[in-house]
């Protein structure tokens, strides 16, 4: 359920509003834009029957919302979540950002040098690894905490939001130290613990979708984090598990357009691990902007032969650099910016 509120409406007026809601055993999401603020109910909508919710004071109108997944709906709130990082970067404005860096942060001095290409190319947010979940239990793991102060010490150096994926609960308060961004990688969409935990903070979240996930499963798994409290979440699309060989995953541009329809969050798009080769990355960084992403995540490495990991779909500095020329033409023609 959705109350909209009049323009006027007191904090008086919108605490009565609350205090109702939870008497019934509903939580009470608020809201609040430039010209309305909005209270979004969540929990078992029969407990409303008998109680004119449209009578209370400084309430405009009240909308059942159809879709599941409430507070992630456009139904919900109409206009598009915009998430401010550090260093005065924004992400689901006119502007797109471009988040880029190592699959597995491996050294001090090899992550500062490829975030100085990144930076120098126009790249605004830097990624890497410290944590890292593997297919086998034999490969590269990650350097941990150790990764993460080289992360945060890069990323001020250079200017630059960072993002890392968590893998496990008992992490969040460690990796939300150092970064500016948690990433909720494919494997542990569903993990709900783990969005239970992330929703519990104030640091930004990107929902990365499941190799298998409908839509509605991604959806429903942001909700989560946003029903925990936590409304700074982006959603990434990263590629889903069809019967094509040819690639490492098939990279769905129609998530874009989609889900951009059904809910106001900021959406990201990952071609690296989308298409798993390099020579295929910027093709589907191209199509990505042109069908309205928020920010692309770009893996970059100075010398992909000796990566720990995903050498084979990271670019080098300098296609990078390419690439990112190439973006902002794409990005002017449809009236936006990298």
């Amino acid at each position: 359920m959705i109350i909209i509120l009049k323009s006027d409406a007191t904090e008086e007026q919108i605490k009565h509003i609350q205090e109702k809601a939870e008497k019934l055993g509903l939580q009470a999401n608020i809201s609040r834009g430039v010209e309305k603020t909005v209270i979004g109910l969540i929990g078992p909508e029969d407990v409303l029957r008998g109680t004119p919710l449209e009578i209370f004071p400084g309430v405009e109108k009240v909308i059942p919302v159809l879709a599941p997944y409430r507070l992630v709906s456009r139904e919900f709130k109409k206009e598009n979540t915009v998430i401010k990082l550090s260093h005065n970067v924004t992400i689901g404005e006119k502007k797109l950002h471009v988040m880029s860096g190592p699959c597995s942060i491996e050294t001090h001095e090899g992550l500062r040098n490829i975030a100085r290409e990144i930076k120098k190319s126009g790249g605004t947010i830097l990624r890497g690894g410290a944590f890292k979940p593997r297919t086998s239990p034999y490969d590269f793991q990650g350097l941990g905490e150790e990764g993460l102060k080289y992360l945060k010490d890069v990323g001020e150096e250079f200017g630059m939001p960072t993002v890392t994926e968590v893998m496990d609960p008992r992490d969040v308060e460690l990796v939300c130290r150092y970064v500016d961004v948690l990433q909720i990688g494919a494997r542990n969409m569903q993990n709900f613990s783990l969005l239970n935990e992330v929703g519990k903070t104030k640091t930004p979240v990107m929902l990365k979708r499941g190799i298998s996930a409908t839509y509605k499963e991604w959806l429903m798994c942001a909700e989560y984090i946003l029903s925990n409290g936590n409304f700074d979440v982006m959603l990434c699309e990263r590629g889903i598990r069809t019967f094509e060989t040819g690639t490492r995953n098939t990279l769905d541009i129609n998530a874009v357009p989609v889900v951009k329809q059904l809910s106001h969050l900021p959406i990201v798009v990952d071609p690296s691990h989308g298409t798993g080769r390099w020579g295929l990355v910027s093709s589907g960084a191209r199509a990505g902007v042109a069908a309205g992403c928020d920010a692309l995540m770009v893996e970059v490495h100075d010398n992909p032969e000796e990566a720990f990991s995903d050498g084979a779909q990271s670019l080098l500095p300098k296609n990078f650099e390419s690439l990112m020329i190439e973006l902002k033409a794409i990005a002017k023609a449809i009236s936006r910016e990298i």
